[in-house]
């Protein structure tokens, strides 16, 4: 076995907890800025009193309408800054947060209140209130609290009116009775399999992420800037979503909230963040964007040149072997069209970090290349987001950097990633069997298959469980070749496949955005749906050049040798996507198993 560890310099009090993050920076610089509010076109300030204030004044109001100790409070809403007010709320009542994805349906949202025991809920609209409402039977009551009311004050009004009365000390008992060891949240993993577990993770936790994260020195470019911003975008039921926010607070970053992904992009021009925090799907979108529009305007041949030319620069810079030719090259297209890129950005974008699923090397060289460092991370809820990431004094792109300090990684014999230290998890919320399975004397069994080099650096190679195992016994990782697909720009979604079949195959479902400007160029009726081209001759060939481009990171015996196009995408709504954009292969197989079949059938 191979094991790897980094020692951490940090420590954590057995009295500390989330919330002297804000309430710390409150008492020693109050004026500082710690989050920007959209009101109209303008990105309002809001300072760290005025934020603890607002967070005690809600807090009061929470116990006040008997939220105790230790209570279990859901939390669903889109991505905002009441979301990250009422967190800070829950923990200060000494309660603990159970986030619940916008996008979930009744059922889910039954299954976690059922499951975690909650005595309130804090809803976003009358839209999550109906779904709510909808469950029957819950074994316990849940005092509801909206935000956005038509019909009178919503939850915060509410609450800081219900709370009046309660002296501030109130709320500095419950603070002061809350310990790292305490539960912080309960947080339903996305389930791409099963129902979903309660990962139960603590405060120091939380805390050793943050200061593991600090420790490093990923953020020492952003954190020597006058002026910092993250703009969150990404929904904070999302553990690396909430846990780099607080990173941010605590490393004096300006956070702003949206969840208006359809004008992402004009708000990164007005907003102007300093990094980025996304998932791969959405570097991959700004990439195929990008490059699509360079190619119906007629310049697709520079954009192209302009991409090899950054990732050949990215990784001979790496190596420490870029040329006097290359580095001409380079500045020729900075000028041409990365600069381009960083302004659409908004032109202040020192670096970007990528979790929840693997980047791929060739997207991270393009981005490094063009000047916006993309740092690859690796983690998973139980792990309290990001276990190890690559920094800018040490980055293999490719490889998901190492450990974060205060953790070890060890590679069993079999292959299976095994992770312990400050960030990961102790149990699943009341199921000890779950506990048991996951958790062998001390370490976490990730499902993950993956290599540790002598440096520590980790490298991902694909699910345990979704290993796939063709009839005449080749062991095949479909990651790997789906992460190639994907970055078609036609191609939204691949799924390999091939279990116990005498060869892989993949279903590919096409990107809805990029698919009329393809029918235009290749001369197809602007009426036709995917559904309609499924077999079209044009629309195979331009899949086949994915899927052969695929094919060359892998030997024969493992190469895609048959595909289907699906006449749908997967979404989220209609089942086949998690929240955090993850491909439920179960959920595919069963609905597209005539599909499948019709791929093998003689």
């Amino acid at each position: 076995m191979t094991e790897f560890s980094v020692p951490a310099k940090f420590s954590i009090a057995d009295d500390e907890n989330c919330t002297d993050i804000i309430f710390g920076i409150a008492a020693k610089n109050p004026e500082q800025v710690v989050f920007r509010h959209k009101q109209g076109a303008d990105w309002v300030p809001v300072t760290a009193r005025e934020s603890a204030d607002r967070i005690s004044a809600i807090a009061k109001g929470l116990i006040a309408a008997g939220i105790n100790a230790g209570d279990r409070v859901a939390l669903l809403s889109r991505t905002r800054l009441e979301w990250n007010l009422f967190d800070f709320a829950i923990w200060s009542a000494g309660a603990i947060t159970v986030p619940i994805y916008d996008s979930s349906s009744a059922a889910q949202i039954e299954w976690i209140l059922r499951d975690s025991g909650a005595t309130a809920i804090v809803l976003e609209d009358d839209g999550h209130r109906a779904a709510f409402e909808s469950i029957d039977g819950l074994p316990n009551a849940v005092s509801v609290f909206q935000i956005d009311r038509t019909d009178g004050p919503g939850a915060v009004e509410q609450l800081v009116a219900g709370g009046a009365d309660l002296h501030d000390d109130e709320v500095a008992k419950r603070r002061a009775s809350v310990g790292a060891k305490d539960a912080a949240t309960l947080i339903y993993t996305s389930g791409t399999t099963g129902r979903p577990k309660g990962c139960e993770l603590t405060h120091a936790n939380m805390l050793s992420e943050v200061r593991a994260v600090l420790e490093g020195d990923i953020l020492d470019e952003l954190i020597k800037r006058d002026s910092k911003r993250l703009l969150m975008f990404l929904p904070l039921a999302h553990v690396l979503a909430r846990a780099i926010t607080l990173v941010a607070i605590e490393a004096g970053a300006e956070v702003g909230h949206t969840s208006d992904i359809a004008n992402l992009v004009p708000e990164f021009a007005v907003f102007k963040p300093s990094l980025i925090l996304s998932v791969p799907r959405v570097f991959e979108k700004v990439y195929n964007t990008a490059r699509q529009k360079a190619h119906d305007e007629g310049k697709g041949k520079i954009f192209d040149a302009a991409a090899e030319t950054a990732i050949a620069y990215s990784a001979a810079t790496e190596r420490g072997q870029a040329g006097l030719l290359l580095k001409i090259k380079h500045t020729i297209f900075d000028a041409l069209v990365y600069k381009k890129l960083r302004t659409a950005l908004g032109g202040e974008c020192a670096m970007a970090i990528s979790g929840g699923a693997p980047l791929g090397a060739r997207l991270g060289h393009f981005f490094s290349g063009v000047g916006i460092p993309v740092y690859e991370g690796y983690g998973l809820t139980e792990t309290t987001a990001a276990f190890s990431v690559n920094t800018p004094d040490g980055v293999r792109i490719g490889t998901v950097g190492k450990p974060l300090a205060g953790n070890a990684v060890m590679i069993a014999d079999d292959g299976e990633v095994l992770l312990r230290g400050g960030v990961v998890f102790g149990e699943y919320w009341h199921n000890p069997e779950a506990t048991a399975s996951a958790i062998t004397d001390g370490w976490f069994h990730t499902g993950d298959l993956g290599t540790v080099d002598a440096d520590g650096f980790i490298t991902i190679t694909g699910r345990k469980k979704e290993l796939i195992v063709t009839a005449g016994g080749k062991n095949v990782s479909p990651a790997g070749l789906e992460d190639v697909i994907r970055a078609d720009a036609l191609v939204s979604q691949a799924m390999v496949v091939g279990d116990a079949q005498p060869f892989i195959a993949a279903l590919i479902t096409i990107d809805p955005e990029a698919f009329p400007a393809w029918k235009q160029r290749n001369g197809k009726d602007a009426d036709a749906t995917v559904a309609d081209l499924t077999d079209d001759p044009d629309l195979r060939a331009a899949v086949q050049l994915a899927i052969d481009k695929a094919n060359e990171t892998v030997s024969h015996a493992e190469a895609i040798k048959k595909f289907r196009v699906l006449g749908v995408d997967f979404t989220e709504e209609t089942g086949e996507m998690t929240p955090t954009l993850k491909v439920k292969r179960n959920v595919v197989a069963e609905k597209f198993a005539a599909d499948i079949a019709a791929i093998y059938a003689k």
